[in-house]
């Protein structure tokens, strides 16, 4: 087994658009997307939560589940502001759609671990603070329909 830090591995790109139904993303795409990894103070969510269904019965007194709705986890990610550009600002305003990607192992061609979550951004608001922090950004997303999970970086054009 072989451990690792999150930190300094994985990375977390914006994709403005993702031509294939099946939502895996062509290199090209990944390439005109944005690695917003170095700009990121926090991550929120950005996962799949199921709500059980109770399946009690007269033959017992537990109370047993299946499985019931899948929903996504409120999900943002909270960005230092930059005290020259409004990329953060105008790149995810709020109504945008596009693709949060997420590569748990870094984005190397032939890796497993790409998340892909569809998304449209509900709020991007600055954080006042008179505390001796760096200004920050928090962008709120909604996931906007079931992302896939652990796929394989591409390794073409």
């Amino acid at each position: 087994m072989a451990r690792f830090n999150r930190k300094g591995t994985t990375k977390i790109y914006y994709l403005p658009t993702i031509a294939a139904t099946t939502m895996i993303p062509t290199t090209a795409e990944i390439t005109a997307g944005t690695d917003y990894t170095d700009q990121i103070n926090a991550i929120d969510g950005w996962s799949l939560e199921n709500t059980p269904i109770e399946t009690p019965d007269m033959a017992s007194t537990f109370v047993s589940k299946i499985g019931g709705d899948d929903s996504a986890a409120d999900s943002s990610l909270t960005f230092y502001e930059d005290s020259t550009t409004d990329t953060i600002e105008t790149d995810l305003a709020k109504g945008t759609s596009g693709y949060i990607v997420i590569f748990s192992k870094g984005n190397t061609p032939g890796a497993q671990g790409m998340d892909v979550y569809p998304v449209t951004v509900v709020s991007n608001s600055k954080a006042y603070t008179t505390d001796n922090e760096a200004a920050k950004i928090t962008v709120q997303f909604t996931i906007t329909d079931r992302p896939v999970f652990n796929q394989t970086v591409p390794t073409g054009a």
